[in-house]
């Protein structure tokens, strides 16, 4: 047993009776267990509770001990004067202050199911996929699980957009840019791509945005990759680069890309060259996205997106590789890109305005094909299919939020085990 679980059990109010008797004898009623509170102070809030003929409304303090209101040093505590009722799991000592003002103490060890502990236990084991997965059923997910799982998401990526948007003048274009410059890193170089394209004023990649020459010099000699060119190609690009520098006062730039752990299509070298020729092809890029009405609409915009012909034989500087061809975006790769970046920024702008929003933007998702990676395929082990993007997304917010955490007490999921027999 622990506090957290004790709350659980308090504010779901799972016990095997309500007949309620304080460590005394007397019959306690508990009219209102109270708002569970998340914040300092007391447990639950505005409780209420009928005592020896007395009602008293106040608050609920819960503990593990009796002995922990003493460990946790709430006498005293101005927040813990309107205390009405002590609930512990194990009384193991009276407590002076409560017994001088009639405050009843509550023990509910012989009020819980057994069963239900070791459920918890099983929960918290190691070496599972999810802490439920000895017990997990399928038809234990909450109605619109999967709808409300994926707007929480949304909504969380929405207060990160909104606050970018306060420190880049609510400039939209220059959001979308740097979603889409940490979606191109993908998950290795995702940090340092979107410190590249936060460290240089939008308005300098807008200007040059015609040049694809000089928006791969400016991608690559910010990432320190032209100091020693090797070839024709790369002293163009140096040389347009030292240009940009001087004209636009570039800060200097300490960022490394990585190359381990990627395969070559993913290079960074091959994904900056990409996010140029996008930037390239589009003058109006945020207007094009922001104005589509379908998904087909939306993988438009990328599908003529491919890195400059010097990478149709390389993968890295100077290096000529036996695998030739263009360099084009893949559909898989177009898909993330739409799902990381561009659907949550369509999210954000429309979602103080339009009420259809969330409806829309799942439509967008279940459009999409469902996500390839481990967790997925975890999940899929546990006969919960994942048929697109819709259900991929939600299933890996919540095994990041909640199973990886093992968050279990704040999981419907669990909920639902919990309260099953």
């Amino acid at each position: 047993m622990n506090e957290k679980l004790l709350q659980y059990l308090w504010n779901f109010k799972i016990f095997t009776n309500f007949d309620f008797k304080d460590v005394e004898g007397n019959p306690l009623e508990i009219v209102e267990f109270g708002q569970w509170n998340f914040d300092s102070g007391p447990d639950f809030l505005f409780g209420k509770i009928k005592t020896q003929g007395v009602t008293l409304a106040g608050n609920i303090e819960l503990h593990v001990k009796s002995s922990d209101w003493i460990f946790h040093r709430h006498s005293g505590n101005p927040e813990f004067e309107n205390i009405i009722a002590h609930v512990v799991f194990i009384h193991d000592i009276e407590i002076d202050e409560f017994t001088g003002k009639n405050i009843p103490t509550l023990e509910l060890r012989n009020y819980i199911d057994e069963q239900l502990l070791s459920k918890y236990e099983l929960l918290l084991q190691e070496n599972q996929f999810i802490p439920c997965e000895k017990l997990f059923n399928p038809h234990y997910l909450p109605f619109n699980f999967h709808e409300e799982t994926l707007l929480k998401k949304l909504d969380e990526k929405a207060v990160l957009i909104e606050e970018a948007l306060k420190r880049n003048k609510n400039n939209y274009e220059a959001i979308l840019f740097q979603q889409l410059a940490y979606a191109f890193g993908l998950k290795v170089n995702a940090p340092l791509f979107q410190q590249l394209a936060e460290s240089i004023e939008f308005s300098v990649f807008n200007k040059i945005r015609q040049n694809q020459t000089q928006l791969e010099a400016l991608f690559f000699g910010m990432s320190n990759w032209l100091e020693k060119p090797s070839d024709d190609q790369t002293r163009i690009w140096k040389r347009e680069f030292e240009f940009l520098k001087v004209k636009y006062q570039l800060p200097p730039s300490y960022i490394h890309p990585k190359f381990s752990k990627l395969r070559p299509p993913n290079f960074p070298t091959i994904r900056f060259s990409q996010l140029a020729s996008l930037y390239h092809q589009n003058q109006n890029l945020f207007s094009k996205i922001i104005n589509a009405k379908t998904i087909v609409e939306i993988i438009s915009v990328f599908n003529k997106v491919k890195a400059s012909e010097y990478w149709d034989h390389r993968f890295n500087f100077g290096k000529i590789s036996s695998v030739s061809g263009e360099k084009t975006l893949t559909k898989e790769f177009t898909e993330l890109l739409i799902i990381n970046a561009v659907l949550p920024l369509i999210y954000t702008y429309y979602k103080n305005t339009d009420e259809n929003i969330p409806d829309f933007i799942i439509q967008l998702y279940q459009k999409i094909s469902p996500e390839k990676n481990t967790v997925i395929e975890e999940w899929k082990k546990l006969n919960l299919p994942a048929e697109t993007a819709f259900e991929t997304q939600s299933l890996i917010y919540h095994y990041r939020n909640y199973c990886e955490k093992k968050n279990c007490l704040k999981c419907g999921i669990g909920l639902k085990l919990m309260n099953t027999s």
